[in-house]
């Protein structure tokens, strides 16, 4: 049901992306470490909300649905107000428009197995990938202002956050292609098994 815990968890990490996107548009060093804060409790949720329904067997088809989506609005939301805000260093820009387009195929192909009533379930590298983009994410919102306002203005968060991003592209390729490679599969053996049934 949604008002169960575990999608309200999910649900209040959609409802933290305008939030998150409106704190970064006030180019402050302090706003930023308040939206560092609201995103770590969001990227918490994320491990929560799977943790919890299985703990109190609350696994529902919404649950499952919502949870991808919800982090596929986290990531995008968040990667296209940093570059908007050109808050993406390293070249990381190209980093952003690999991240898209994956997820925009991703998301297509799911629609289509969802059509055969098949599933695309999500794999150890493709959370993997979704980690290290949150972890690049979380120190890109920050910043260098963040981490001086911490006492941390030795770390450079910003070429941090760029150089995470770019190592996420490795499994975001990765798993792109094995999910692409799995619909193209399904595509093709609907198409000959309807092709041999006008046949017959």
């Amino acid at each position: 049901m949604l008002t169960d815990l575990p999608n309200v968890l999910t649900l209040l990490r959609i409802a933290s992306i305008p939030l998150l996107v409106a704190l970064l548009a006030f180019h402050s060093p302090v706003a930023n470490v308040i939206a560092c804060l609201i995103y770590t409790a969001a990227c918490i949720t994320d491990y929560l909300d799977g943790a919890l329904a299985r703990r109190w067997h609350q696994l529902s088809e919404l649950g499952r649905m919502m949870d991808p989506i919800a982090d596929k609005l986290l990531v995008g939301a968040l990667l296209l107000a940093l570059a908007g805000l050109t808050h993406l260093p390293l070249f990381s820009l190209y980093a952003a428009i690999i991240i898209m387009l994956r997820e925009i195929l991703v998301s297509g192909l799911r629609e289509y197995m969802a059509s055969q009533r098949e599933t695309l379930p999500s794999t150890r590298l493709a959370k993997w990938k979704t980690g290290i983009q949150m972890v690049a994410i979380g120190f890109l919102i920050g910043g260098d202002g963040a981490a001086d306002m911490l006492g941390l203005s030795f770390l450079p968060a910003t070429m941090i956050g760029g150089g995470l991003l770019w190592i996420s592209v490795i499994p975001t390729v990765i798993t792109g292609w094995a999910y692409l490679t799995k619909g193209l599969s399904r595509m093709m053996s609907t198409q000959t098994r309807n092709s041999s049934n006008i046949v017959s």
